[in-house]
């Protein structure tokens, strides 16, 4: 049996895995200039910016995202608050009907996707970009059309 993890440890394990995925950020980008990536004569203007945005808006991102677990470990009310958050029923109903957990995770697979092409060959940055975009819009058009679905009522089998 699989002994279930506090609130508390889940946090804990949060942080460690933000800390693993800066790390693993840094690596990459150095393995990547290490390999030639980034070449100016032949990154265009919004493969720059775009590639700019993605790892150090990332960077970024993952730092207030281990602020904030560590201040939820801090303060045992925020802790309480955030909890009953994320057991929300209607914010999981709303996140499994726009795609859920694996549109998140092809969301992080296709940054890295246009993060490395950005560096390398523009064709492939802006095929990956377009599809980047388009799985964005989907999921937020997706979300939104949840938010307006009423929610599937059970019926009772008495009726």
């Amino acid at each position: 049996m699989k002994k279930q993890l506090s609130y508390t440890q889940k946090i804990q394990w949060r942080i460690r895995g933000i800390w693993l995925a800066i790390a693993g950020m840094v690596g990459y980008m150095i393995l990547l200039v290490h390999l030639g990536g980034g070449d100016s004569r032949i990154m265009t203007g919004t493969a720059d910016r775009v590639s700019r945005l993605l790892f150090f808006g990332g960077l970024v991102f993952l730092g207030v995202r281990l602020h904030h677990n560590k201040k939820l470990l801090r303060d045992r009310s925020l802790l309480r608050e955030q909890q009953c958050r994320e057991r929300d029923e209607r914010e999981q109903y709303l996140h499994d009907r726009s795609g859920g957990t694996v549109v998140d995770l092809l969301l992080i697979a296709m940054m890295i996707a246009v993060f490395t092409a950005a560096l390398f060959d523009m064709a492939a940055f802006y095929t990956a970009y377009a599809l980047l975009l388009l799985t964005i819009l989907l999921k937020i058009a997706a979300y939104r059309l949840a938010c307006r679905a009423p929610l599937l009522e059970r019926k009772d089998s008495d009726d």
